[in-house]
């Protein structure tokens, strides 16, 4: 039986609104300005430059400002116009820009890391601004003496961060694979939980703070989302890219997750469908399916006369198999697996075409993927 392809529609790719060229290097940070046709970006080329849409429809720099190191990462605070920019050489540098955007005064300089800086936030109720760096730690200093108030450092870099800023609860990605949630006083700080759930270093986070939930992409490709309000440890894992989850965006007015990897996709995922949990991975010293031993049960083979086998894990039920009983591939997009991955025979006869015509193309779980990709239920002859 062949594979029936049902391709995205047209009507949902993009627009290329503008592009804008310039940078020399990597652009490590792009930011649009609020109520303003302007876009400020930081680049390891060493330049920070403000961008403002002319008449031509072109955009033009309006500000050119070299660094002494490459750019690494960067913020913006729109009603104090205040920038932040951490370099390559651990330091972050805080500017203000007129109010036409024309103008760009150096204002301070904040040691806060000994290494690249990877992620910073400013919080103007606190007047702290918050950075992580390639130095294992997270910093927050006070912008009004310019003084370090904590540190807390990681076992890995820091490669990402994110804020409540009405809890003070910092988000902190490490290369690990971890998230650690801190509690952030004025001279302290407390661990309040570590959340595993990612096979690769942690490459961006996003918070939102209405729904209470966090977004974590990682270099194994995944993204997984963490019900932190429910208090329940609700996890849903989405799976929709091939390299490494570099960069997410959700919008709260509709309800969608944007998410873009290292492999030049984009994809656009609907959280208001219904999705279920994907099982936590069952151990198991025999296959739960055959009962045929793993290679460390030694004891068992050496009762039956057989060989270990390796162990595996069906996505679908997550219980421990061997690979003779998890031979078969499958998408499976309503528990957030856009492309094909291991089951188990008996959970990939239980998939029906249903899965995927209703719960996929219908009600689009994933509504677009930009370069367009598809993933059907692999069919045998």
């Amino acid at each position: 039986m062949a594979a029936e392809i049902h391709s995205r529609p047209q009507s949902s790719r993009p627009v290329l609104l503008s592009k804008i060229e310039g940078h020399q290097d990597a652009v490590t940070a792009a930011l649009l300005i609020p109520k303003e046709d302007g876009v400020i970006t930081a680049s390891e080329d060493r330049t920070i430059r403000v961008w403002l849409k002319r008449d031509s429809g072109q955009y033009w720099p309006s500000i050119y400002h070299t660094m002494a190191s490459p750019c690494s990462a960067m913020a913006y605070h729109h009603d104090s116009r205040r920038i932040f920019v951490g370099q390559d050489n651990g330091a972050v540098m805080e500017f203000h820009v007129s109010e036409d955007f024309n103008k760009m005064n150096f204002i301070k300089t904040y040691p806060a890391h000994q290494n690249r800086v990877s992620a910073i936030i400013f919080s103007l109720a606190t007047e702290w601004v918050i950075s992580t760096g390639h130095d294992k730690c997270v910093s927050w200093m006070c912008t009004r003496s310019g003084n370090m108030l904590g540190r807390h450092f990681f076992t890995s870099w820091a490669s990402c961060l994110q804020y409540d800023f009405d809890t003070q609860y910092a988000f902190v990605g490490d290369y690990s694979g971890q998230i650690t949630l801190l509690k952030l006083e004025q001279n302290s700080c407390s661990v309040i939980t570590t959340l595993k759930g990612h096979e690769g270093s942690i490459a961006c986070l996003w918070w939102d703070p209405i729904q209470r939930l966090l977004f974590s992409g990682a270099s194994d490709n995944s993204i997984i989302m963490w019900d932190i309000g429910g208090r329940k440890g609700r996890t849903l894992l989405l799976q929709g890219h091939h390299d490494r989850v570099q960069s997410l965006c959700y919008l709260q007015l509709t309800r969608q997750l944007v998410s873009c990897s290292s492999d030049g996709g984009i994809a656009v995922w609907n959280m208001d469908v219904s999705r279920e949990e994907a099982p936590q991975w069952l151990e198991s010293d025999s296959c739960q399916k055959c009962e045929q031993p793993f290679f460390w049960n030694i004891k068992q083979m050496w009762d039956t006369k057989t060989l270990g086998l390796r162990q595996h894990h069906c996505r679908k039920c997550g219980q421990a198999v061997c690979g003779k009983c998890s031979s078969k591939r499958s998408s499976y997009p309503v528990m957030g697996f856009e492309f094909q991955v291991r089951v188990c025979d008996s959970c990939y006869d239980s998939i029906k075409d249903e899965d995927f015509i209703n719960r996929s193309w219908g009600r689009n779980p994933v509504l677009a993927v930009w370069p367009q990709r598809v993933s059907p239920k692999q069919c045998e002859e």
